[in-house]
């Protein structure tokens, strides 16, 4: 199960034992963190947590700041880029970076609630977009935890009520939703200066695996530990298959002839295509390439692939998002082997990595925002933000 997921469920629970809660996000770092902006975790009134923040340093010790909360938020820091701190502490936190967490008490019906459009993201699949104050330096009329909340279908809601700053928000988070880049902004006020954390809020990969083969089980196994939905096509159409993978979320029964009737794709999805069967694998090339999807596995030889490729004459821009023989070069020789090396390489395409030893890497694990400035007009103010 994804983590947002087990976090929205572990909340409807907690509502129903009439139980209070608690969220934990991660709004901003600084330096090496195991986790980056956006990571909950949710607490609930007796010590309970899903989701995780560090490798287990500070999850004890929110829950302690969960009993100062009344209504108003805490902004919590910690710190290991100070070695007598870090220790002082007691956290050994190791990573040499600090990280700030805003902890809130969640309420069980606000248009605002942070859940509440995560829960709506992850239900129809789409993206959505939160904005949230976390940091204030002489502005008064503004409080910690004020947000702009903007739903999938472009439904907004605030509590914001100084109209420049809303202005510049809600144009800022149509942005960050329109190019599902997250962004930590901040905002120059006659008053003083206002920091916001703005979280696209994605839900987890689609996977689409066509074919039911024994090959195909630990590939839909891992893909769903990692918290991916997964769907099998059965071009066989065989009943037993509905059995053998229980733990997919979707099986479809259906003949190649029918595919593209019967599934729908879109930027956030990705496909596996192990049917072993020749035509099979050929139709639904066919059908995938054209479409937004950003990677498109093939099981089988180079040679295969290549005929299919040359057979049907596909425009060169569609074959980048082609990967065959599929998966990463770990040296696989088993199925769950082969399946693990075939999980990461989806990984890598999504997230823009070469998929290299990290022992290797000079560049810091985690992409960071270049500084840049802007100023936004109003109609009698003028704001400056600086994006990092």
């Amino acid at each position: 199960m994804h983590e947002l997921e087990a976090i929205v469920l572990a909340n409807e629970d907690s509502i129903k034992k009439g139980e209070t809660t608690y969220l934990a996000t991660i709004v901003n770092t600084f330096g090496s963190t195991y986790r980056q902006q956006g990571a909950k975790m949710l607490i609930t009134e007796k010590g309970e947590m899903v989701g995780t923040l560090s490798g287990g340093c500070v999850e004890n010790d929110i829950f302690q700041y969960t009993k100062q909360i009344e209504n108003e938020p805490l902004l919590i820091h910690y710190d290991a880029t100070k070695e007598e701190e870090d220790f002082t502490w007691g956290f050994g936190l190791g990573c040499n970076g600090a990280i700030k967490i805003l902890l809130e008490k969640l309420e069980i019906s606000n248009s605002l609630s942070p859940l509440n459009l995560i829960a709506q993201c992850l239900k129809i699949r789409k993206i959505g977009a939160i904005a949230t104050i976390f940091n204030l330096e002489g502005s008064r009329d503004l409080k910690i935890g004020s947000r702009f909340i903007l739903y999938p279908d472009d439904t907004s809601y605030t509590n914001i009520e100084n109209l420049a700053l809303k202005e510049a928000i809600e144009n800022d988070t149509i942005t960050a939703k329109n190019t599902q880049l997250s962004t930590v902004n901040k905002y120059q006020l006659s008053s003083g200066s206002v920091t916001v954390f703005i979280e696209v809020i994605k839900p987890p990969t689609s996977l689409i695996i066509f074919g039911a083969g024994r090959d195909a089980l630990p590939v839909v196994e891992i893909a769903k530990t990692i918290g991916w939905q997964v769907s099998v096509i059965d071009c066989r159409a065989q009943e037993e298959t509905y059995r053998r993978f229980a733990r997919a979320d979707k099986i479809t029964l259906t003949c190649r002839s029918t595919i593209g009737q019967q599934i729908s794709v879109d930027k956030n999805t990705v496909a596996v295509v192990m049917t072993h069967n020749y035509f099979d694998d050929r139709d639904i090339i066919k059908f995938l390439l054209p479409t937004s999807i950003p990677y498109l596995g093939v099981m089988g030889s180079k040679n295969r692939i290549d005929k299919i490729i040359q057979e049907l004459n596909h425009p060169k821009i569609q074959l980048e998002k082609l990967y065959s023989p599929i998966g990463l070069d770990i040296g696989a020789e088993t199925p769950t082997e082969i399946a693990s090396a075939i999980v990461a390489e989806i990984q890598a395409v999504l997230t823009k990595r070469n998929a290299g030893f990290l022992k290797y890497r000079s560049q810091p694990l985690h992409e960071r925002y270049s500084v840049r400035e802007k100023q936004v007009k109003t109609r009698d103010k003028v704001l400056t933000f600086e994006q990092k």
